[in-house]
């Protein structure tokens, strides 16, 4: 009744041991080839001011086009999520008779916590697909190879505009998300849950500080880094034709994701430890 159950359960333990001894191995590499292009760009980036030759016209071209593609999910996103957030805890101080505290949830809530992650994941949904599949399909037309055999550095000339536009345009997005958030959570709290809009705006400025706003400045920008260093790499190393494009930005959407949210809670406890909320 089990006859060839013994060769084939040695099969099914060597692909275990096989993916057991493969998978982190390639994991570790490519996080050591990201680490690799990062130090690279960083290293172009500080180079390039020093000599003035930074690609202006390719960065602002860069930044127009992921701004394009970001800008508008940023407003769609942030004024439901400000909504959300003022149904809820209206729901709550209505209750407990704290209706002057509203506020105060916009400002922590949002500036805090949800105007980066929405940015950073906004940056890594549409902005790191769009940087795949542009490398990418120049990977596989192998204009990346045909650009090293020139002596043209593909780092240097794609993906450093590429690194500098997200970082202009991640303080936008978060500006636009915060403001928009609040906007929102705002007139909601005033229209329907009758909040005075004094105390609205003073507890909003007693619980969120300009450290608040820094620090999600900060995450967003680091989210940016991330998430451009990702696509690149992923569209670099893409092979196989149209399948390997479609893969390297799925690949690049699900790391930058997990990249996000890893580099949200570091930095959030560094926040904590070095910077604890007070209220103002």
């Amino acid at each position: 009744m089990f006859a060839g159950a013994g060769p084939a359960m040695d099969r099914a333990m060597e692909g275990v041991v096989t993916w057991v001894t493969t998978v982190p191995r390639n994991s570790l590499a490519t996080i050591g080839r990201a680490a690799q292009l990062a130090v690279q760009v960083i290293w172009y980036a500080i180079t390039g001011i020093a000599r003035m030759r930074i690609p202006v016209v390719e960065t602002l071209e860069q930044a127009w086009f992921l701004l394009t593609v970001t800008a508008l999910p940023a407003v769609l996103i942030a004024l439901p999520f400000g909504t959300e957030i003022s149904i809820q805890v209206g729901a709550v101080v209505n209750q407990v008779g704290a209706k002057s505290l509203a506020g105060a949830a916009s400002g922590i809530g949002v500036i805090s916590q949800g105007a980066p992650i929405a940015a950073g994941l906004l940056m890594g949904g549409a902005a790191a697909s769009a940087i795949a599949a542009d490398l990418g399909a120049r990977s596989i037309r192998e204009e990346i190879d045909a650009m090293r055999v020139m002596g043209v550095n593909p780092v240097q000339r794609l993906v450093l505009p590429r690194l500098l536009a997200i970082l202009l345009i991640a303080p936008i997005l978060c500006v636009v998300i915060v403001a928009s958030a609040v906007a929102a959570g705002f007139s909601l709290a005033v229209s329907i849950n009758g909040v005075i809009p004094g105390s609205f705006w003073q507890s909003f400025g007693a619980f969120a500080t300009t450290t608040d706003f820094y620090f999600a400045i900060l995450k967003t920008m680091l989210f940016g880094m991330e998430v451009v260093i990702i696509a690149s790499l992923r569209g670099l190393e893409a092979k196989g034709g149209p399948r390997g494009v479609a893969d390297a930005v799925n690949a690049s959407v699900v790391l930058g994701f997990i990249a996000v949210f890893i580099t949200n809670l570091l930095t959030t406890q560094i926040q904590s430890m070095f910077f604890p909320s007070a209220v103002g």
